[in-house]
């Protein structure tokens, strides 16, 4: 073997060590956290999509995924105008 295949080798079993440790680090949250977290990102896609709603006369679109209605959920009200900033052009 190469010396660069041993370092990509190298890489990947670390990148797959530091997946198990944040997978542990998750799954080790309480379930209040977790459903606080589901709960915030829900109300967060309900955001946006009612902003989808009542900008799409004025040409805004955002777009729903998973990270930005967790976004948007987190940061509540700032999280929606920094989504919009980014996106609105």
């Amino acid at each position: 073997m190469d010396s660069g295949m041993e370092i990509i080798i190298f890489l990947s079993y670390a990148a797959g060590l530091l997946v198990i440790f944040i997978l542990a680090k998750i799954f080790s949250f309480s379930g209040r956290v977790i459903r606080r977290i589901v709960v915030n990102s829900l109300c967060g896609g309900i955001s946006i999509i009612l902003i989808n709603i009542i900008g799409g006369s004025f040409g805004l679109h955002l777009p729903l995924n998973i990270i930005s209605a967790f976004g948007v959920g987190t940061l509540g009200l700032p999280g929606i105008v920094l989504l919009a900033l980014f996106c609105y052009r």
